[in-house]
């Protein structure tokens, strides 16, 4: 309920004040002892004499509520561009720019503050730069979903996931078949995607299969040892029973990424796969990750993926 104040002149009563005065907050000013002449426009002014006059600031319109100029040439800092290729951060890009390891169009650039264009040709160390900023991001792939960025003919495609991610153009690094769930990794890192994928380099991946019937632990060592499929030959890294009571739970760790290797290696033995997850991909895992979903990788695991 709102406060009522009497107005009227205090009482003096036995040396005591009755009544209540209008507190000096509910009229924003302060106790005034005199009055100034009026103004031109009519408002009253306050004598210089006033011993405590509060100044009030006049109410704006928050910074959130006024539109940002939009940059339709997609103008930008140099060191932006920069930071944005992944190279390093924006300050120290300013350090290399400084230094004239920096060019733009063929000109070498030592002023800080310069601004260029995405179309323009921005070298870092003789190295042109992509402008558009490196997104990784790390899905937990369900059952029934085509690894591909188009198909007409599927139904379910991974990037319907990851559609809302960003704004960034991103594809997936490597193939998870329909039926095979796990981790994928989606970047627009080029350098990193043909890193990872090359034969030559050995990235671990870890599967855990469910078989149709238990595996022999002959057949685990054969694995182990090496076989011979169709397209060449073939050994795990490690392979293990994942509980000792139930042998058709099996944990394989395996580098190639040859076409739906595991489920051949099982295969080639008679073994029917019920299910493959992969449970673990150059060294990130699934840890708090539900199936369906996806989350961006920490600097750290970034820095960790570029020095495989």
């Amino acid at each position: 309920m709102k406060q009522e104040y009497n107005k009227q002149k205090p009482v003096e009563k036995g040396g005591k004040r009755i009544g209540k005065s209008l507190p000096a907050k509910a009229t924003g000013f302060g106790k005034r002892k005199s009055a100034g002449p009026k103004s031109e426009s009519g408002e009253q002014r306050f004598s210089t004499t006033d011993k405590k006059r509060v100044y009030r600031k006049p109410k704006t319109v928050g910074l959130k509520n006024i539109p940002k100029k939009s940059n339709p040439t997609g103008e930008m800092r140099l060191n932006r561009f920069i930071a944005n290729a992944g190279v390093c951060s924006r300050r120290e890009a300013d350090t290399y720019i400084s230094a004239g390891m920096v060019s733009v169009n063929g000109t070498v650039v030592t002023e800080l503050g310069v601004k260029v264009l995405p179309t323009d040709e921005v070298r870092f160390d003789g190295t042109r730069l992509n402008p558009e900023k490196k997104v990784y991001l790390l899905l937990n792939k369900p059952k029934d979903f085509v690894t591909t960025t188009d198909d007409p003919h599927a139904d379910k495609i991974v990037m319907d996931l990851v559609k809302d991610a960003c704004t960034e153009r991103i594809y997936p690094v490597g193939r998870l078949d329909r039926n095979t769930t796990g981790l994928l990794l989606f970047t627009n890192d080029g350098d990193l995607s043909k890193r990872l994928t090359h034969p030559s380099h050995t990235m671990k991946k870890v599967y855990q299969v469910s078989l149709d019937k238990p595996v022999t632990m002959d057949h685990l060592q054969q694995i182990a040892d090496g076989i011979e499929l169709e397209d060449g030959h073939i050994a795990a890294d490690a392979i293990s029973y994942i509980s000792n009571e139930e042998k058709d739970e099996v944990g394989i760790e395996i580098h190639t990424g040859r076409n739906r290797i595991v489920r051949r290696i099982f295969e080639h033995f008679g073994y029917r796969v019920k299910k493959l997850d992969r449970v673990l991909f150059a060294g990130l895992t699934k840890k708090n990750l539900p199936r369906g979903k996806y989350r961006f990788l920490t600097e750290k695991e970034i820095q960790y993926l570029k020095m495989q």
